[in-house]
């Protein structure tokens, strides 16, 4: 049907008018051309399908034969398997093979060991073909040897420790090699130096050509030893040129010569080394330090000055020899406090003599040399310690035990300053003296445990003496403590100024330990110590392990106790001596209030006379005058008084810093005024005569204040006020001025009349109600 449509369709489009049947015949034949074509086309692919097929049906025949064939042979293994799990034969031929291929192993690992034999054995003969005269050639066959030594030594590790005597013949082979290179160069270079007579040639002069070529040879062939080495290394040249002085240095302090003796280094050996240093200084930089710096310049150890000046590699060369008769010495010295302690200060001087003198770092560029110093430390810090410790601590035994150390220095400092006694003066010093010996010290933990073990307790050692002294006058002064007993003596010592010296003396001793401290806390070294010790003690608190930190909270709370208990926080303030000076604060400021109640207690035991005079009423001959206009005699119960007002003034000012001496006496003044204006003014009654006499009193004690505190009588300034009320005169020939009278009637009024009455007569601290008290002390108010 399909068929038959695209018939149609095909004859309407060729056919679609009756001009396309004259051409009818040229179509058929097209069609007829199509279709042999279009048969031909079927004709061929029936064919190929054929083919295609038989093919098909030959390739399956031939996969079911080779799966037939495997399954076969599979069947055949298997059955082979199964003969030979059944039978002993495989065992039996593994067993007559094993020695036959061990046998052969080992010809082949003998084999490989001949072969690396002789080629260790050309490396070396090659290196030794290029010296003396190309150093830098050898150092190729001695690196390749080098090498091969390590990685032999490299793996025998993962082998179990296999052929132990090939790794360590090559070894030994290497490092025999290199001995020979260095001692073929040695000595060629010691041959240069014997011809020239060294050293006795002039420090100022140039070397010659052939010394300085070997000199550089002899850097080239240890440029690769130098820049791979983990420590330092001494520069062959340097060591040839340096074996004469050690020679000398064993001759004169390693031998049996006087200067030999180990308590000698410190006046011989040390400064026989820093001379012969300073004056080789200038030639080995003028004449070798442009080579070093020509080999070394741009690699990794160009800031290194033992590779880069030549007068430091010298040092380096020259200090191991130092280094043994160091350790002889104190084998010497730590059975003998005062001589270690000797030899460690002039140990450091040495160090700070060869790293300043001479720039000296060690081979650490960054953290520069620790010197010899510390080295000895390492092992012997702890009896160092002792010995200091054992010293401080009877320096101040002594410094202590004589009465007159008790004593106040007077000439310490001048007029308006607090004088300590000489035991503080000492004290100081004595922790000073302590100071330089272990400021140089390179490690933080040396420094901590001077400070802790010595200074801090010479510190709490003198605050506790402080503290019982003043314990002690408590107990003698205070009801309680005399219902213990008090002996005479103890009474006596505290007679006269007896009680003020004693407590000035502590005073003065807490006061200049403390200013001490602060000035030593904002010093380089103390304000160093202070930021290394904040960062330490953060890092322990910092622990998150149970057990560390258990251990750094107890190591910090000692830190913090001895310290500052900012040690170890996030504050920034803070210093070394925080504690400490907070301590003596505390005495400090308790003695003051001591000295204050005893100035106080004198003057209420001298004035209890004065206090008790019935004889305020007296009357004058001419009662319109005052002591303005002529002179009254001071009251007979005040003499008393005041001589003892002058010797406490006196010895107050000489003792006390102005400062805390004005504080004492304002207190002690205050309470006197209360005193003389609740029991002399208030409780007595006064003629004209009997008030004048009064502010004539009172004019004598302001006046004696006044010749040593400037204005101090303004502690009065209230008593003097009232005096001058107490004394308005009872008749005027000024109709303006005040009288008595006239105050009495204003006053009595109401407070705003009280108030003109003050603001008239410019009485500035009183009251109504004082005023109103006041005028009633006059016999003419009485009623």
């Amino acid at each position: 049907m399909e068929l038959d449509i695209r018939v149609e369709d095909y004859i309407d489009d060729k056919l679609q008018s009756t001009t396309d049947f004259e051409h009818l015949d040229t179509l058929l034949s097209s069609v007829e051309y199509q279709r042999s074509q279009l048969q031909s086309q079927l004709d061929d692919a029936s064919k190929e399908l054929d083919e295609a097929r038989r093919s098909a049906e030959d390739r399956q025949a031939e996969l079911v034969a080779r799966i037939d064939e495997f399954q076969k042979l599979q069947q055949s293994i298997d059955i082979r398997l199964q003969i030979v799990a059944a039978s002993d034969a495989p065992d039996d031929a593994i067993r007559r093979l094993e020695l036959p291929m061990k046998q052969l192993h080992k010809v082949d690992l003998a084999h490989s060991y001949l072969v690396m034999l002789r080629d260790v054995q050309d490396l070396r003969n090659e290196a030794r073909s290029h010296l003396p005269q190309r150093p830098k050639a050898a150092l190729g066959p001695y690196t390749k040897l080098k090498q091969l030594s390590l990685r032999l030594r490299g793996l025998q590790g993962p082998a179990d420790a296999a052929a132990a005597h090939l790794v360590a013949y090559v070894e030994s082979v290497a490092e025999t090699l290199w001995d020979e290179m260095k001692k073929t160069m040695w000595d060629e270079l010691d041959d240069v130096l014997l011809k020239r007579g060294w050293p006795n040639v002039d420090p100022d002069s140039e070397v010659d050509a052939e010394w300085l070529q070997c000199f550089e040879k002899l850097v080239d062939l240890q440029v690769s030893e130098v820049l791979y080495s983990p420590g330092v290394v001494t520069l062959l040249p340097v060591d040839v040129m340096a074996q004469i002085f050690l020679k000398e240095f064993r001759f004169h302090f390693m031998s049996d010569r006087a200067t030999s003796n180990p308590e000698t280094i410190g006046t011989h050996c040390f400064p026989w080394f820093v001379a012969l240093v300073d004056k080789w200084e200038g030639f080995f930089r003028e004449n070798f330090g442009p080579v070093l710096a020509a080999k070394f310049k741009s690699t990794a150890v160009s800031h290194t000055m033992v590779y880069m000046d030549p007068i430091c590699a010298f040092i380096t060369s020259l200090l191991p020899v130092m280094r043994e008769k160091i350790a002889s010495t104190m084998s010497v010295a730590v059975g003998n406090p005062a001589f270690l302690s000797s030899l460690m200060n002039q140990l450091m001087t040495f160090d700070e003599n060869i790293k300043s003198g001479f720039l000296y770092d060690g081979g650490d560029p960054e953290m520069g040399w620790g010197g010899l110093a510390s080295e000895v430390l390492d092992t012997h810090f702890d009896a160092w310690l002792q010995a200091e410790r054992d010293f401080a601590l009877e320096r101040y035994r002594v410094i202590m035990t004589p009465a007159e150390a008790r004593n106040i220095d007077y000439d310490f400092a001048g007029v308006g300053k607090t004088k300590p006694t000489y035991a503080a003066t000492r004290v100081t010093d004595l922790l000073r003296t302590v100071t330089t010996q272990y400021e140089r010290v390179g490690r933080f933990q040396h420094k901590k445990r001077f400070l802790l073990d010595i200074q801090i307790a010479i510190l709490d050692a003198f605050h506790n003496d402080l503290k019982d002294r003043l314990e002690a006058y408590h107990s003698i002064t205070s009801p309680v403590g005399r219902a213990f007993g008090v002996t005479k003596e103890q009474l006596a010592a505290l007679e006269g100024t007896g009680a003020l010296e004693l407590l000035c003396k502590v005073f003065g001793s807490a006061d200049h330990i403390i200013n001490t401290l602060n000035d030593w806390a904002n010093e380089p070294f103390f304000v160093t110590f202070w930021e290394q010790l904040t960062e330490r003690e953060k890092a322990k608190a910092g622990r998150d392990q149970s057990g560390d930190l258990a251990a750094s909270i107890g190591s910090l709370d000692q830190v913090k106790d001895a310290t500052s208990s900012s040690a170890g926080t996030v504050e920034d303030d803070g210093s070394v001596f925080d504690e400490t000076i907070a301590a003596y604060s505390q005495r400090r400021t308790r003695t003051q209030e001591f000295i204050s109640q005893a100035v106080i207690e004198t003057h209420r035991k001298a004035f209890r006379a004065y206090l008790q005079r019935p004889q305020w009423t007296t009357i004058a001959d001419d009662p319109s005058l005052d002591d303005s206009y002529f002179e009254l005699a001071i009251t007979s119960e005040l003499d008393e008084p005041l001589r003892l007002l002058k010797r406490d003034l006196d010895f107050l000012s000489r003792a006390l810093g102005a400062a805390v001496f004005r504080r004492i006496w304002r207190e002690a003044l205050e309470r006197l005024n209360s005193m003389l204006w609740s029991d002399v003014l208030i409780s007595s009654k006064f003629t004209a005569t009997g008030a004048a006499q009064f502010r004539r009193d009172v004019r004598v004690i302001s006046s004696l204040v006044d010749r040593y505190i400037s204005g101090g009588s303004n502690s009065l300034g209230r008593l003097k006020e009232a005096l001058q009320l107490l004394n308005l005169p009872t008749e005027t020939a000024d109709e303006g001025a005040m009288t008595l009278k006239r105050a009495t009637d204003m006053a009595f009024i109401d407070n705003t009349e009280a108030k003109k009455v003050l603001e008239i007569l410019e009485l500035d601290s009183l009251t109504p109600a004082d005023a109103r008290q006041i005028l009633q002390s006059r016999v003419e108010n009485a009623e």
